[in-house]
């Protein structure tokens, strides 16, 4: 008698995912504060931040006195009413050359914990905050700080080395208790304008990628208002996979801002041009809104430590002022 056998289906057990990368964590702050005054301050000092005040402040609004001239004060500073009347040259003095208030205005929203290369965007942002509030603090000016994202606070300004660990601390804990949340970039930029009484140096850290809607309610119409009063510098972090698309094959892309998927075939040329297209049309439209807020821009990528860009910036600020 033959022994009959029950063929058995051997069915594959459900594909695990593959858990998502972890995220690499944030530095101490304290840590970071030293490792950026020892790599890259020094490297800095001397050349970009000796005169800093001269390099990214531009002249006050604020009225101190009107003092005599002296050898080597700028003749566009000349008062010439008190001139006539008086019959000596004589200039405006300003309180903000005695006295620096900078604001950092940092984006922490979810893309900003995108990157491919040397760092996040993120800790490139909190980078480029701790050598600015470094280099401030070190000439007795103060600094404060504003995030906007789903984690946000404020640390007033005040001087002193205590305060740059206080920026980066919010920079890395997020909420501060007490603090007004700002969720997007054209409300924080209103809080601080709402905040500020005196004219002052304003460093808006971002990806920028937020589209520029027209109109007085828009970030660009914030902006251009804080320039108006404020020196004010855009910084943006970018990574090299935002600005060209990698041939790759197949690509599943998530938005860590509203969790959408998308699925892209990376090896279509005509794909990686549409994107190209895409990021070129975006680029025009930021520095067109920011060439009509008299807003200039610094360029900062994962790929890089800041110590390059920033050089490069201060060289054609200096050149143009001169």
């Amino acid at each position: 008698m033959s022994l009959l056998r029950r063929r058995q289906r051997v069915v594959a057990p459900p594909p695990v995912p593959a858990p998502a990368p972890a995220r690499p964590p944030l530095e101490v702050p304290a840590h970071l504060l030293r490792r950026l005054e020892f790599k890259v301050v020094r490297r800095l000092d001397g050349f970009l931040f000796g005169d800093y005040r001269g390099l990214f402040y531009g002249p006050s609004l604020d009225l101190a006195e009107v003092r005599e001239y002296q050898p080597g004060d700028e003749v566009r500073r000349i008062d010439w009413n008190v001139t006539a009347r008086s019959g000596r040259l004589h200039v405006r003095q300003y309180r903000e050359e005695r006295e620096l208030t900078a604001w950092l205005i940092v984006d922490t929203s979810a893309s900003m914990s995108f990157g491919t290369r040397r760092a996040l965007k993120r800790d490139l942002a909190r980078e480029f905050a701790g050598v600015a509030s470094l280099v401030i603090t070190r000439h007795g000016d103060k600094i404060g700080a504003v995030t906007f994202g789903p984690s946000s606070g404020m640390v007033p300004p005040r001087s002193g080395r205590a305060q740059a660990l206080a920026v980066m601390t919010l920079l890395s804990r997020g909420v501060v208790p007490g603090a007004s949340p700002a969720a997007d970039l054209a409300s924080a930029l209103n809080a601080v304008e709402n905040t500020l009484r005196r004219r002052s140096l304003l460093f808006v850290v971002s990806d920028f990628l937020e589209v520029a809607t027209p109109g007085a309610g828009g970030w660009a119409g914030a902006l251009g208002r804080l320039s108006q009063r404020h020196d004010v510098v855009a910084v943006r972090v970018s990574d090299p996979a935002e600005r060209s698309l990698p041939d790759v094959g197949g690509l599943r892309l998530r938005d860590p801002e509203t969790g959408g998927e998308l699925w892209l075939d990376t090896s279509d040329p005509g794909v990686r041009a549409a994107h190209a297209r895409l990021v070129g049309e975006r680029d025009e439209a930021l520095r067109r809104t920011l060439r009509t807020a008299g807003v200039d821009l610094l360029d900062l990528g994962t790929e890089r430590d800041p110590v390059g860009p920033l050089l490069r910036f201060a060289a054609a600020r200096r050149g143009r002022r001169t």
